[in-house]
């Protein structure tokens, strides 16, 4: 029996639940199908953690937890079995319901080890960790004892102050402390966003194709989400006029679109704004991947022509410095600072003080430009070794899409119903690449192949990835 069980009991890094709860959960649903019997001995600590490549303290947790719960005995030195209390019980009626699951983690944000073409990561190999660890440290041993205390749900004073330093510095963008809300990610603040300004059935318009993200976050809270077309140009104004003039809100990336990488043209920024001045509607602005720009100067964001109070700003430090910080900020006009100040009194800011205030001294000794002007040229390289990789490997069945900045690569496929096929097989093999037309809400957007390139940190291991990725397409053409 154990012969049999051994086999199926596989983990796969790509799930969330961690590597000692599946071994917990498979066991237990190996005595509830009967796979493992009342009194069945199972293999040693030291001898499954060998056979599934995990540290002994894993399969040791899940062990523990078993025998716990009374499914596993331990006899000492003669083994661990499961109990033989269990032979007269129903425990596959027990257990039923303790399937194991079979939810994948969400392929945008895969938890675990970094995957080749992984998307929304920066290069972490070039963080200044050990920098990092020295303002962390010294925060932690100079910080005031009101650190320790409940902290401002708006975010920290210094931290806030720091942002507007910045932008006004690299982005043009004229604020106040007061109108900056720290808030813990993006997800976090399209929440304060939808809660402080929208109401149920209110239309908003959507970029389509678009961050995958966004569209069930207004779902979820009641919206009327519109998909509006995106072109060279960027999100068409003219449709969006068409389909929903009277829509309160539009949520965009219009410096570095997200996926295709266009920018929203000047005449179509201006014709967004008096639409938002004419509607009284709100204009949220996804400044995405502003910072990563390495040819040409990005248009001025749409935030520093609002002379209106229609626009509110959006950035996050995810991809300037690392996702594991869930830090955004959001800047609102004058007049809505009262109005999200109540909301994210409700809300909480789920930032801890601690990585805030080191955040802020990171911008204010000047390490953050610093590291974002080492990132630039480097960014500029990663992206022409997998470019260079596909156009060599795979030139026959794909094109290289042009861009000016970002950390992702849109590969345009030549034969149309591919991209999702060939996506789900390569995610199967480990490599974490999207489909373009996964990203495309109701209007069709082309077939491509979305892919990261931050973390390829030698010429050589964007050609062996992109090898791997050749099989898919050579071995089914």
């Amino acid at each position: 029996m154990m012969r049999q069980f051994l086999p199926s009991l596989r983990l796969d890094s790509r799930l969330a639940d961690p590597l000692y709860r599946q071994i917990y959960l498979r066991i237990k649903d190996a005595i509830a199908q009967g796979t493992l019997q009342a009194g069945s001995r199972l293999p040693s600590v030291r001898g499954l953690a060998s056979d599934l490549g995990v540290a002994r303290a894993t399969v040791e947790n899940a062990y523990g937890q078993l025998i716990a719960e009374g499914f596993l005995q331990s006899r000492g030195q003669a083994g661990t079995y499961v109990s033989p209390q269990l032979q007269n019980l129903p425990v596959r009626k027990l257990l039923a319901a303790e399937a194991m699951p079979t939810v994948t983690a969400d392929p945008l944000h895969p938890s675990g080890a970094t995957q080749p073409f992984q998307l929304g990561l920066p290069a972490l190999d070039a963080f200044p960790r050990a920098l990092w660890q020295r303002i962390v440290g010294r925060q932690l041993r100079t910080g005031p004892l009101s650190a320790m205390a409940h902290p401002s749900t708006q975010g920290l004073p210094e931290l806030r102050a720091a942002i507007v330093n910045y932008l006004q510095l690299s982005r043009g963008i004229r604020c106040r402390p007061e109108q900056v809300f720290i808030c813990a990610g993006y997800q976090a603040l399209l929440d304060l966003v939808v809660g402080t300004l929208l109401k149920a059935d209110d239309e908003v318009w959507l970029e389509d194709p678009g961050y995958p993200v966004t569209l069930p976050v207004f779902r979820a809270a009641g919206m009327r989400p519109v998909a509006v077309p995106v072109d060279q140009q960027g999100m068409n104004i003219a449709l969006g006029l068409a389909t929903a003039p009277q829509a309160r809100m539009a949520v965009l990336t219009p410096t570095h679109q997200s996926p295709l990488g266009v920018s929203l043209s000047l005449a179509r920024r201006m014709a967004l704004l008096e639409w938002a001045q004419r509607q009284a509607a709100w204009i949220l602005e996804d400044d995405y991947d502003s910072e990563v720009r390495y040819h040409g100067r990005p248009l001025p964001p749409l935030k520093s022509l609002d002379r209106q109070g229609r626009v509110l700003y959006a950035g996050t430090f995810s991809k300037a410095l690392f996702p594991a910080l869930r830090m955004a900020y959001l800047v609102v006009p004058n007049g809505l600072v009262e109005a999200f100040g109540h909301g994210s009194r409700l809300r909480g800011c789920g930032c801890p003080p601690l990585l805030q205030a080191s955040v802020a001294d990171f911008i204010n000794q000047g390490h953050f430009y610093r590291h974002l002007k080492r990132m630039r040229p480097l960014y500029r390289q990663r992206r022409e070794w997998l470019a260079q990789a596909l156009e060599h490997q795979l030139g026959e069945y794909l094109t290289v899409a042009s861009q000016a900045g970002g950390i992702q690569l849109l590969a345009r496929l030549t034969d149309n119903g591919q991209d999702r096929r060939l996506s789900e097989e390569a995610w199967q093999r480990g490599l974490s690449i999207q489909a373009l037309s996964a990203w495309a809400i109701a209007n069709p957007a082309g077939e491509g192949l979305l892919m990261g390139f931050a973390n390829f940190t030698q010429q050589s291991a964007a050609e062996q990835a992109v090898a791997r990725l050749a099989e898919l397409f050579k071995g089914t053409n």
